[in-house]
């Protein structure tokens, strides 16, 4: 009786995320390729309205295959630059011992969840004419925007590379050495082909995240240059062609799967039993007279300062002052005001107040559905088609990850004005947007909490529940006393990157509930040095908001390694 009790309560855990997911992310985002396929006027859902005209059309343009070139072209340069900086980050954060380690970690991942435009802002103020690299003439440029990228992915390849390198055994390199052979041969012939599948991991979602920004090749990119996604903003939004979006979402979507399936055989043809030790077996004192030590962390240390540390320095100096250079506290004076010029009708706190409500039940809903996907995915059924059900589920489950957020807020307008035929117009109300940004955020929850439940040894749960616990008391038990760091770090993750979402959230979003993020895209977009200097406040104050967030996750997380 309780294991079949056990196997309809997994079954009811899994039908919930299943339900919401199927109506706030299959629906929306089906409906919006299907618009692809039907000339404008036709019921989206009558095949024999369907055709290719809008595809020939927007595949005719070469502006179409400029901007899939240019997507394409980011997401590559981005990908190599992040794997090549990034590895010299993961040996000496995960394969080194220093002072302060685990707070240059931490430091190290907070642009990970800083807001785009906040990155775009910072960069931008960095690059432009009158900051310390205008006379570069690199504002507006493709390399401006391929370091912003590098910035946001260099955590992920250093978390998700240093956490598996953490644990290979280290008496294979150990013995090469003693062989004879150099250290570049050894990492060439016995470290790299170790790492291969988690570099192929790495790789594949930094290419994954560089091809579907939003905010910072908005920002950066202006007019020149552009991705699928900003594409798809702007048909939308300034020229209101709702079909050629639609198409382009399609493009965005088979891109996205090819980028999904190369990954995983070039994984999969490089996985292989290795040897692995306690996290703590390989690590060493970084020592300078080495040269690979010297050399990692000279790479590490200009990658940390100059890179990730220097734009978010510039930024907070620039907000302190004025257009000519002058000290002033005006920038952060004006956000309590919306200002007759900044077109704004909220303040820069009312939308900071509004985004951290939205960022509290966007993460409630998040750890919560995503809570009970972990759950589910983490189950170990004896059968054999248990198992490949559990895989398919897990593929349904992260597929949120490989969508865009502006993919996903598009579908929300043009599905959720009549939900299942009801009489109810769910754009104008306040529910969309932290449901958007809870849709967005559950694979980073998933994510967080399936490892340490993948690490319960299922014998627990099944002596637990031979002694008579009932399947409640044993995910109380034996489950959740391991499940509540996990759920604490989530909560973390989930509320930091839903206030920092701008892809999704600025289509639903109306002027007088303004997230923060959508203020400073708004300032940064009208004239004026007041407006400007406004946006570098309100920047800063978003940045520090979500760097708290980030930091107090990194705490719960401690010294455990894994992904990002």
């Amino acid at each position: 009786m309780t294991s079949r009790a056990a196997r309809w309560g997994t079954v009811a855990a899994a039908a919930v995320p299943l339900g919401f997911l199927a109506l706030f992310f299959v629906w929306p985002v089906a409906s919006l390729v299907v618009r692809g396929f039907v000339p404008d006027g036709a019921h989206a859902w009558n095949p024999a309205a369907w055709d290719f005209s809008g595809f020939s059309e927007v595949l005719a343009r070469s502006r179409t295959w400029r901007i899939v070139g240019l997507t394409i072209a980011q997401a590559t340069v981005g990908t190599l630059l992040s794997v090549l900086l990034g590895l010299p980050g993961a040996y000496v954060l995960y394969r080194c011992r220093f002072p302060l380690r685990g707070l240059v970690r931490g430091l190290v991942t907070v642009p990970f969840v800083l807001p785009t435009v906040v990155v775009g802002v910072a960069f931008r103020s960095l690059l432009a004419e009158g900051g310390p690299l205008g006379g570069l003439g690199l504002d507006g440029t493709f390399a401006a925007i391929v370091a912003a990228l590098v910035f946001f992915n260099y955590a992920v390849v250093v978390r998700t590379v240093g956490g598996f390198w953490a644990q290979l055994d280290p008496r294979a390199e150990e013995a090469a050495a003693a062989l004879g052979a150099s250290p570049w041969r050894v990492l060439r012939t016995v470290t790299l082909p170790a790492l291969a599948p988690a570099i192929a991991s790495a790789a594949s979602l930094v290419f994954l995240f560089c091809a579907t920004a939003f905010g910072t090749v908005l920002i950066l990119g202006g007019n020149r240059f552009g991705t699928i996604e900003t594409e798809i903003y702007l048909r939308t939004t300034q020229f209101l062609d709702l079909r050629s979006a639609a198409v382009l979402s399609v493009l965005q979507l088979v891109l996205v799967a090819v980028v999904l399936w190369v990954s995983s055989r070039a994984r999969t043809s490089r996985e292989r039993a290795l040897a692995l030790a306690a996290p703590r077996r390989g690590e060493r004192t970084v020592r300078l007279t080495r040269p690979a030590d010297l050399a990692a962390t000279v790479v590490t240390g200009l990658v940390v300062v100059g890179l990730l540390g220097w734009p978010m320095a510039h930024l907070l100096v620039r907000s302190l002052q004025t257009a000519g250079g002058a000290w002033t506290w005006q920038n952060y004076v004006n956000l309590g005001a919306p200002g007759p010029r900044s077109g704004l009708t909220v303040t820069v706190w009312e939308a900071a107040a509004t985004s951290l409500r939205t960022a509290l039940v966007a993460a409630a809903l998040a750890v919560l559905v995503g809570g009970m996907i972990a759950f589910v995915v983490s189950r170990r059924p004896r059968s054999g088609s248990g198992r490949h059900a559990l895989r398919v589920l897990d593929a349904v489950f992260m597929l949120p990850l490989g969508v865009s957020a502006v993919t996903v807020g598009f579908g929300f307008l043009i599905t959720m004005d009549r939900p299942l035929g009801l009489d109810l117009d769910l754009r104008t109300s306040g529910l969309l947007v932290p449901v958007a940004q809870a849709v967005v955020a559950i694979p980073i929850v998933v994510r967080t909490v399936l490892p340490v439940l993948r690490a319960v040894d299922p014998r627990m749960r099944e002596a637990a529940a031979a002694l008579g616990g009932s399947p409640w008391r044993v995910l109380r038990t034996v489950d959740g006393p391991l499940m509540a760091r996990a759920l604490g770090l989530a909560v973390g993750f989930a509320f930091a990157v839903s206030l920092g979402e701008f892809g999704a959230t600025s289509f639903l979003a109306r002027p007088d509930t303004a997230t923060l993020p959508v203020v400073v895209f708004r300032l940064i977009g009208r004239p004026g040095a007041e407006n400007y200097g406004t946006a570098l406040a309100a920047a800063v104050v978003l940045a520090v908001l979500t760097a708290s967030v980030m930091l107090m996750a990194e705490r719960l997380r401690g010294d455990r390694h894994g992904d990002v």
